[in-house]
């Protein structure tokens, strides 16, 4: 096992996700819960979350195999979404590409916010689930798979610790902070879509490197 790779899975999904940054949107989405409420909506969110990471995980190859996608042809495509995301997370933003007005006006009526929009798309949104396709068909052995299951349950429990103390940092920290945090999360992301990218065209273009 590399240990290592588990790692840098984990540290990618913090940045992609970036839990500090959606602490506002946690509160906003939950300000008209009780706290019973809000604690169930944390745990339904990142359970939700968990589920669908883990699915990805052993779904992706076979769908990138029905439609005959190359794995180098999706790096460049997975990277490319992760740059647009992280060009918006630098400029202290949630991208489009994980909601829209449409959507925001849509869950304002809903009851339940916890799996739509909350887990999907802010959480597991477009950039988590290409990162793990990518790391799912990059290390496919069955101990590798066990261990990206476990690092995805592992980010699900610290999310949902974040999110269970979700009002006190947010005073804590205060708009400014998580901007800032914000922006360092786009900034490694934005790395980690280059050397994604880096890598599709490796792939495609062997010759030219």
């Amino acid at each position: 096992m590399d240990y290592m790779l588990f790692i840098k899975f984990f540290l990618g999904l913090v940045a992609i996700i970036n839990p500090v940054g959606l602490l506002p949107v946690f509160v906003s989405l939950t300000s008209h819960q009780t706290d019973l409420e809000r604690e169930h909506t944390n745990k339904v969110a990142n359970f939700a979350v968990v589920v669908i990471l883990t699915i990805t995980m052993l779904v992706g190859q076979h769908i990138l195999n029905m439609f005959s996608i190359s794995l180098s042809a999706f790096r460049i495509a997975g990277g490319t979404l992760i740059c647009i995301i992280a060009m918006s997370m630098l400029q202290g933003k949630i991208s489009e590409v994980k909601r829209n007005k449409e959507e925001d006006r849509e869950s304002s009526g809903m009851d339940s916010v916890a799996v739509v929009p909350l887990a999907l798309p802010l959480m597991a949104g477009p950039g988590a689930i290409s990162s793990v396709i990518v790391y799912a068909a990059e290390h496919n052995g069955i101990a590798n798979m066990l261990g990206m299951f476990f690092t995805v349950v592992l980010f699900g429990l610290c999310s949902w610790g974040l999110f269970k103390m979700a009002p006190v940092i947010y005073k804590l920290l205060g708009v400014t902070g998580i901007n800032v945090i914000t922006r360092i999360m786009g900034l490694l992301m934005l790395s980690l879509a280059i050397e994604i990218i880096s890598q599709g065209v490796k792939g495609l273009f062997p010759s030219l490197i």
